[in-house]
């Protein structure tokens, strides 16, 4: 029986190797897919020149407050600020020339100022922004939002301008009645040591330091925790899970579809004819499934590791169980897609379909944090999911074999799941 076993297996795996067409779509493919994705996420941790995000800036003001924005604006090294026009800033957008243009309006600084003490109206900046670029239209606001409340305050406290408003917003003070005498008096007291900051600064009595404006009160050290102190994150790891994932899939698929072939042509009905039991031709078509599968991780994750050092920095005994129990998992899947399908044509589209549905879940594609909550729960009942998290834990997280036992446990249980159901409802002939 054994020997039986090992003949249906090599001759399933010889088949797989003859042909050229499904060894390159297996290897060949994945490998440049991930190595596209992993460049993109930001390689090996090495230090890779990032495109700017491309911003007009209309200024309707031209004040001092406005020009030092739109230099501030320009001096982030994320942003890449060009001066533009109303209509060209905003047919730039509509184009996707340009993600956003900001419209400063005439009287900013002016109109600013007198917010900054008072409860005058505020300016309105007005913020065109492409609706496919929501990301950057919030990281740019944060940016501006902080550049601006510099630039003001700097006017304020030691600009010109900054002497003028104070000097219009004492004299409203004064003669208002709608303030109370108790708040009328403090607001009073700020105004006069406003201006005499800028009687001493603008006389080159104060501080020898020019005034920069309020900043913020902190500085911010960012520290990205990695399997270790001084090991970079590697985005070619997270790639090449994925993508590896995403193509053993369709071996599985392939495996399946092989299967409705060889029923459609009666060869199964042949092979019941011989001495073979159900869980033999089954169980070989399995095994040499899983074998292919697990192989084509193994030269996947071997070409990341010579070419764009993906290393294991977690436990290698859980690595190689989580791939295991994957490429196990995979091959009970395309049994399932045997068993469920009528035809190989009706069957390949909807196999493919489901495929993809469980790798964009499972997080390979699109980072699981921006889905809805629900949607984030619903991803737990994914297999990809748990082999994505599990090969992440065991390469760059660089946990310890605890961090497989889970992993390890759904796919083991979805593989098992699948292959009961596959058996129970497999069909020899066609109905």
């Amino acid at each position: 029986m054994i020997a039986t076993l090992k003949a249906l297996i090599w001759k399933d795996l010889r088949l797989f190797l003859g042909d050229r067409r499904a060894v390159l779509m297996s290897v060949v493919t994945p490998i440049a897919i991930a190595s596209f994705f992993g460049y993109a996420l930001g390689g090996a941790g090495k230090d890779v020149k990032r495109s700017r995000i491309p911003v007009l800036v209309v200024d309707r003001d031209q004040s001092a407050i406005s020009r030092d924005l739109f230099v501030r604006l320009g001096a982030q090294e994320a942003l890449e600020v060009k001066p533009s026009t109303p209509d060209a800033a905003r047919d730039a957008v509509r184009k996707g020339k340009s993600m956003l243009a900001v419209e400063i309006p005439k009287n900013f600084g002016e109109d600013a100022g007198r917010a900054f003490f008072g409860g005058a109206k505020k300016p309105q900046i007005d913020v065109l922004y492409d609706p496919s670029h929501s990301a950057e239209q919030a990281m740019v606001k944060g940016m501006l939002a902080g550049e601006i409340m510099q630039v003001v305050s700097k006017e304020m406290f030691s600009g010109k301008g900054g002497s003028a408003v104070v000097d219009e917003s004492l004299a409203r003070v004064e003669g208002s009645n709608a303030v109370p005498p108790s708040q009328k008096k403090a607001l009073l007291d700020l105004l006069h040591s406003v201006r005499n900051w800028n009687n001493q600064t603008g006389q080159g009595t104060g501080s020898s330091t020019p005034s920069q404006g309020l900043t913020l009160p902190y500085e911010m050290h960012e520290e990205a925790v990695t399997s270790s102190a001084g090991v970079k994150y590697n985005g070619y790891a997270h790639a090449f899970g994925g993508m590896g994932i995403q193509f053993i899939l369709f071996v599985g698929i392939d495996v399946g579809i092989a299967l409705l072939m060889l029923r459609q042509r009666g060869l199964w009905k042949r092979f019941r004819a011989a001495p073979l039991s159900r869980g033999m031709l089954l169980g070989s078509r399995t095994i040499s499934a899983a074998i292919t599968s697990f192989a084509v991780l193994m030269v996947l994750f071997g070409f990341a590791r010579v070419v764009f050092g993906v290393r294991i920095e977690g436990s290698m005994a859980g690595f190689l169980s989580i791939c295991a129990a994957f490429s196990f998992m995979t091959a009970s899947f395309g049994l399932l897609i045997a068993a469920l399908g009528k035809t190989p044509e009706a069957t390949r589209g909807l196999a493919i379909f489901v495929t993809l549905l469980m790798v964009m879940l499972g997080g390979a594609w699109i980072p699981t944090f921006i889905f809805p909550q629900w949607l984030k729960n619903v991803t737990l009942i994914m297999p990809t999911r748990w082999a994505m998290d599990g090969l992440d834990a065991m390469t760059w997280r660089g946990l310890g074999f605890s961090g497989a036992i889970g992993p390890i446990a759904v796919l083991s249980f979805c593989a098992l799941l699948f292959g009961a159901l596959a058996v129970a409802r497999f069909r020899w002939e066609e109905s």
